[in-house]
C-alpha cells in the first residue's frame, strides 16, 4: 500500500510559512498544478546573485533538490536563473516557481517533503 502524496499547492503554503516565519520574504512567482505539478525554488540574495534549486526526484524515486548552475553567485546569476525559468515553464505548464529573499542565502528545503 502506497503511502498518499501531499499535494503541490500544500507543500508549497508549508515552504512559504517556513520562509516568512524565519524572517525571509517568499512568494509564489508562478502557480502550477496544484496537485503534482514540480517545484522550483529561486533565491535572491541581493546584487544580481540568486540560487536555483529544482525538484527532481534520485534513480530510487525519491526526491531530491538539484541546482542546475555553478556559478550561483556571481553577478548575472538571477539572469541565467530567470531564462532557465522562462524556458523550463514554456516546457511545463505545471511548474510552481516559488521566489524567496535572503541576504544568508537560505532556500528553507531541508523540511520540504
Amino acid at each position: 500500500m502506497t503511502t498518499p502524496r501531499l499535494k503541490t499547492e500544500i507543500r508549497v503554503a508549508a515552504h512559504m510559512r517556513r520562509a516568512r516565519g524565519e524572517g525571509a520574504f517568499a512568494t509564489i512567482a508562478r502557480k502550477g498544478d496544484p496537485d503534482a505539478g514540480a517545484v522550483a525554488v529561486k533565491v535572491y540574495i541581493g546584487a544580481g546573485a540568486a540560487r536555483l534549486y529544482v525538484q527532481s526526484r534520485d534513480l530510487d524515486g525519491n526526491m531530491i533538490w538539484r541546482n542546475p548552475f555553478e556559478d550561483d553567485d556571481a553577478p548575472d546569476a538571477e539572469q541565467k536563473v530567470d531564462a532557465w525559468l522562462a524556458k523550463e515553464t514554456s516546457i511545463d505548464p505545471d511548474l510552481w516557481i516559488v521566489e524567496i529573499e535572503d541576504r544568508d542565502g537560505r532556500a528553507f528545503l531541508e523540511d520540504f517533503v
